[in-house]
């Protein structure tokens, strides 16, 4: 079988803490794991199922590619406090270290995903993973988060295209989809929609299924869309 025409982004996986940051950054192994996205790794382990597959070893807590370059928020692309609300840093990086981070670790990703959407892809897939209630920075802290959730980006995915993620998500995985609750779509949608559809595929961090089996779903469904689109 050939590659599904497909271009996956896993951009919330990487919990390596780079070289330029490590003496400043007092976060844990597991304040780095509990600030990206657990689970993503393994549950979107599909690079040979697909045509196109980006991710980053940099966590989301140094370097979040799902932002703005220009978003200088304490959740913005260089992080001041993580989704827990947990300071990063001993002391904040300076204007060149932040320029430097985003140059060296933001800006090929985005490259990336421009230079891929260019072959024969079909739909582009943000893929996440999301702690089952909403953290202490959210707008709503401690709300109970579904199973999955699509965010279609104002548009960076057509409605026709999104009901048809929709329904293949339901049947692999045997549960209901919400649409733009809790996420929208984040800035990688929004930013690359006028090279191709876009959507954010968000499953929660609960035990409803293995990783195993959550992965297996994910194919499943991918495989379902691309026979329809």
């Amino acid at each position: 079988m050939s590659n599904l025409p497909l271009l996956i982004s896993v951009p919330h996986a990487g919990t390596v803490i780079p070289e330029e940051v490590k003496d400043i950054c007092i976060l844990s192994e597991q304040d780095i794991t509990a600030d990206g996205d657990e689970g993503a790794r393994e549950i979107y382990d599909i690079e040979d199922l697909v045509e196109a597959y980006v991710t980053t070893d940099v966590p989301r807590a140094i370097v979040d590619v799902n932002r703005g370059p220009d978003d200088m928020r304490d959740d913005g692309v260089i992080k001041k406090v993580t989704i827990w609300n947990k300071p990063v840093y001993s002391m904040q990086p300076d204007r060149n270290l932040i320029s430097s981070m985003i140059e060296r670790y933001y800006m090929p990703y985005h490259q990336k995903l421009t230079a891929l959407s260019g072959r024969d892809i079909i739909l582009g897939i943000d893929c996440h993973t999301m702690v089952a209630e909403a953290p202490p920075i959210d707008k709503e802290p401690g709300k109970e988060r579904p199973d999955i959730c699509l965010g279609s980006g104002d548009g960076a995915c057509p409605e026709e295209i999104l009901q048809i993620i929709k329904d293949a998500l339901e049947e692999a995985f045997g549960r209901q989809v919400a649409i733009n609750d809790p996420f929208g779509g984040g800035y990688i949608i929004r930013s690359h929609s006028s090279e191709l559809p876009w959507v954010q595929l968000e499953i929660a961090r609960r035990d409803f299924m293995d990783f195993e089996k959550k992965r297996e779903c994910v194919s499943n469904a991918f495989i379902e869309i691309c026979s329809v689109l």
